[in-house]
């Protein structure tokens, strides 16, 4: 893993991780990786949601690292940003599962070759979109042995919920404007008929994309200190 060092912007933000690249496939993809202050822990790796690799996802695997995890979150757009909710939702439909699952094949690989990942079992998380890339990229790989899918359900992606063998954590908002009830009940069932560990946590009072910090328009400061609390305490138990 060649680590590209910290860019300007990240030094200037007080970011802990660096950018860095990995291969993936026949090519090099980008990422962020943020490790933590003791030099080795478990692996998480961060999928980004519609938006692309942003200064939330960012802050996320900055937040993991300070929690003592090694989080890097692959760049599934190349570097694009998208400028507003219809570009995000044009970008993101532009993505196909054969080049995304070859990209978080690698930078699972990535993780797992990197000294300072602790364990075999890697943790992997995300939103809305994020969410689903992260049960993704769990039913391609079993060295993921933990998902925490905030508000992402299944309809639109090649998700294979059979071949997924990670313990799973859904947590979705109760008043969600783009995910419904019958969607999480449905992601539910698929996950109940696998014999394996879930559970599925909604969050009263909230809306979809209450996690973000830079949505001052969804963000709720105590639903996402319990969000985060609850991600913290899964992965802890499940990758101990």
């Amino acid at each position: 893993m060649d680590s590209a060092g910290a860019t300007p912007n990240e030094a200037a933000l007080g970011r802990g991780g660096v950018d860095i690249e990995f291969d993936a496939g026949p090519k090099r993809a980008a990422g962020y990786l943020s490790a933590p202050a003791a030099g080795h822990g478990r692996g998480v790796l961060v999928a980004h949601e519609e938006w692309g690799l942003v200064g939330h996802t960012r802050d996320v695997c900055d937040r993991l690292a300070r929690e003592g995890f090694l989080a890097l979150a692959p760049d599934l757009y190349d570097g694009r940003i998208a400028t507003d909710p219809v570009d995000a939702a044009e970008v993101a439909a532009a993505l196909r599962p054969d080049p995304v699952g070859t990209l978080l094949d690698g930078a699972i690989a990535a993780l797992v070759s990197d000294v300072r990942c602790d364990g075999r079992g890697l943790g992997a998380l995300g939103f809305g979109m994020g969410g689903v890339l992260a049960l993704f990229a769990a039913a391609r790989s079993t060295r993921i042995a933990a998902v925490v899918d905030f508000y992402g359900v299944l309809p639109g992606w090649m998700v294979d919920v059979s071949r997924l063998d990670a313990a799973v954590l859904g947590i979705f908002a109760e008043h969600d404007d783009r995910v419904s009830a019958r969607e999480r009940q449905r992601l539910e069932i698929s996950l109940g008929a696998r014999g394996r560990g879930h559970r599925i946590r909604v969050q009263p009072g909230v809306r979809h994309g209450y996690m973000s910090d830079d949505r001052p328009d969804r963000y709720d400061p105590a639903a996402a200190a319990a969000g985060w609390d609850a991600t913290l305490a899964f992965l802890r138990a499940e990758l101990a």
